[in-house]
């Protein structure tokens, strides 16, 4: 009898260690899990605006959550960019916002922003924490003399000079002076002013939630460059939106070495819709992204009178072989995007454009400027106005 309670002490000893054990590894790994999973969607609808800025590129993002909260993800140029997006603040009766997202310090994105902060305030900001590399004008506009002048005698190539109206003057570049506006109105707003960094999550309320993907450091140097595109839109901010079933990518302007650098770090990048990345360059949304996303809707945010041929016909060609379907600012204006979060009659999400395509939205665009750093892009005078589309052979000038 004895020897019978000591066996039933033993087992009960191991069950305890063993029970133990399972706890230790519940702690462990089950409860981050458990705290990291996403809230049910609770119904209400969420809103994504993808804004038509313009004719030249530019992106411009809203995004109203089930429970009202509102995000800018980058407000266009200093333009006809600036002007969409504060009518669209005004249409959609936005009083201000919980959260601005400036993708990267190009004019195209941040060009509309001071005029924005200063009519609607942020609570929070969030930048990249990359400036512009050409942030001091003087040193700049000296070295481009230089640079010019001593590749006449190493018989290097030339490097792009800049424009005349430039040239020997202490002036501020379009990209300095996007970047210093920007930042004076986000500190005279009052709201934070904060980094990017990857996993940051933004809690929209209603089961909705904006993930920080991207920049990773360290940042992409210009060496990294010679492949294709630049640095500014190389560590750009790229962010996961997640409701329920609903999952889109924005993907700002990364380039192909961003999207290589969040693969090696496994992110999560199966989305829904993906905003596609530099405005449908031929540097970015490469075969090996799209098989990760497999987007079921790709949104390209591009100008009619574009000087980089965006969109790349390479990039539709890879779009429609994952059968994504295409929508395009520049063909169809405004493309919005609402859910509930759920499947709702046979459908998670409903697509909207502002007109109807006047062309194929699957063919691309010819290109008159490369869109890469190797050639000589950015900064001095790109984002001006939008070149006239070319007249038709024949037609006689008015």
């Amino acid at each position: 009898m004895a020897q019978s309670k000591r066996g039933c002490g033993c087992l009960i000893a191991t069950l305890v260690i063993v029970l133990g054990a399972l706890g230790a590894v519940g702690y462990k790994f089950a409860l981050p899990w458990w705290k990291q999973k996403p809230p049910p969607p609770s119904g209400k609808e969420l809103q994504v605006h993808v804004l038509d800025v313009g004719p030249g590129d530019g992106d411009a993002i809203l995004i109203i959550s089930p429970e009202g909260k509102t995000v800018l993800v980058d407000a266009g140029d200093a333009g006809k960019g600036k002007a969409a997006v504060l009518d669209a603040l005004k249409r959609y009766n936005v009083q201000g916002l919980d959260l601005f997202i400036a993708t990267h310090a190009h004019p195209d994105h941040i060009g509309g922003a001071a005029e924005v902060l200063k009519t609607v305030k942020a609570a929070i900001v969030l930048h990249n924490n990359f400036l512009p590399p050409e942030m001091n004008t003087e040193e700049t506009a000296t070295k481009g003399k230089q640079s010019n002048s001593n590749n006449k005698q190493s018989g290097a190539k030339k490097q792009p000079a800049l424009p005349k109206r430039l040239a020997g003057k202490t002036i501020e570049l379009p990209t300095t002076k996007a970047y210093n506006d920007f930042k004076s109105a986000a500190e005279a707003s009052g709201g934070e002013f904060k980094a990017a960094e990857p996993g940051q999550k933004y809690d929209l309320g209603g089961g909705a939630f904006l993930t920080v993907l991207a920049p990773i450091q360290p940042f992409f140097t210009k060496e990294q460059m010679s492949a294709g595109g630049n640095q500014p839109n190389a560590n750009s901010i790229v962010l996961r939106l997640d409701y329920g079933d609903f999952s889109m990518l924005l993907t700002g302007d990364a380039e192909s070495q961003t999207e290589e650098r969040m693969m090696s770090k496994s992110a999560d990048l199966n989305a829904k819709v993906l905003k596609v990345a530099h405005h449908g360059s031929k540097y970015a949304t490469s075969e090996d992204l799209l098989k990760r996303v497999q987007p079921e809707v790709a949104i390209i945010s591009d100008g009619e009178y574009n000087r980089y041929g965006h969109p790349a016909q390479a990039v539709l060609d890879r779009l429609k072989a994952v059968n994504a379907k295409v929508y395009r600012t520049d063909l169809q204006g405004e493309v919005t995007i609402t859910t509930t979060g759920k499947m709702k009659d046979g459908k998670l999400y409903e697509m909207k454009t502002g007109k109807e395509a006047r062309s194929d939205v699957l063919t691309g665009r010819e290109a008159q400027k490369d869109d890469s750093a190797r050639s000589g892009f950015v900064a001095y005078g790109d984002f001006g106005p939008p070149p006239r589309p070319p007249k038709e052979k024949g037609a006689k000038s008015k």
